[in-house]
C-alpha cells in the first residue's frame, strides 16, 4: 500500500515537472522570436517573479475570488436544472423520446457558440460568464442523473406505490438516495467541462 502511494505520488510529481519543463521551453522560444517577443513574461521564471507582487497587490485573490463565483453558481444553476430534467428522463419514457433528439442537438453546440447570445441577453459580464458555464456543466448532470436512474431496480418504485408513497417521497426516499452517486459522479465531469 505504501510503496504505490509512493510510486503515485512520485508520478504526479513527475507529470508537474514533465509540465514546467514544456511551459519553460514553450516560453523560452517565445522570448527568442522576434515576432512573439511582446509575450516574453508568459514564461514561468517570469510568472513566478511577478507572484509576489500580484499577491501583495490582491489581484491573485481578487481573480480567484471572482471564478470561484462564477463557477460555484453555474455548477449551482446546473445542479438545479440538471437533476430534475436527468431523473424525468430516466422515469418518463414519453418525456426521454420527447427530448431526444432537441437535447442531443442543444449538447452538441459548444458553450462558447452561446456567447453572443448571452452577452445580447445578459446584462453583465458575470451574469453572461455564469450561464456559460451553467450551460456547459448542465449535459454531464442530466445525462449521469438519467443513467443513474436507469440502473435502479424496478421492484424499488412497486413496492413504494404499494405502500402508499407520494411522488415527493419517492423521489427524496428512494430515487436521490440510489442515484446520488451518479448526480455525484455528473457533477464531477461537470466541474471539470465548466473549468
Amino acid at each position: 500500500m505504501a510503496k504505490s502511494y509512493g510510486k503515485s505520488l512520485f508520478n504526479w510529481f513527475a507529470g508537474l515537472a514533465i509540465l514546467f519543463v514544456f511551459w519553460w521551453i514553450g516560453g523560452y522560444l517565445i522570448e527568442i522570436n522576434p515576432d512573439t517577443t511582446n509575450f516574453k513574461d508568459f514564461g514561468p521564471i517570469p510568472t513566478f517573479q511577478a507572484y509576489p507582487e500580484l499577491f501583495a497587490e490582491g489581484k491573485i485573490q481578487a481573480a480567484i475570488k471572482s471564478s470561484g463565483y462564477r463557477l460555484g453558481i453555474g455548477l449551482l444553476i446546473a445542479i438545479i436544472c440538471g437533476v430534475p430534467i436527468g431523473i424525468m428522463l430516466g422515469r418518463s419514457q414519453i418525456f426521454r423520446e420527447l427530448s431526444n433528439s432537441p437535447f442531443q442537438l442543444i449538447r452538441m453546440i459548444s458553450p462558447l457558440s452561446w456567447e453572443p447570445i448571452a452577452v445580447i441577453v445578459f446584462a453583465t459580464w458575470n451574469g453572461a460568464i455564469i450561464f456559460l458555464i451553467a450551460i456547459a456543466a448542465v449535459w454531464p448532470i442530466v445525462f449521469a442523473t438519467a443513467a443513474g436512474l436507469a440502473k435502479v431496480d424496478p421492484a424499488w418504485f412497486k413496492v413504494a406505490k404499494n405502500l402508499g408513497a407520494k411522488p415527493w417521497h419517492m423521489v427524496t426516499q428512494i430515487i436521490l438516495p440510489a442515484i446520488m452517486f451518479d448526480i455525484l459522479t455528473g457533477v464531477r465531469l461537470a466541474l471539470g467541462v465548466a473549468w
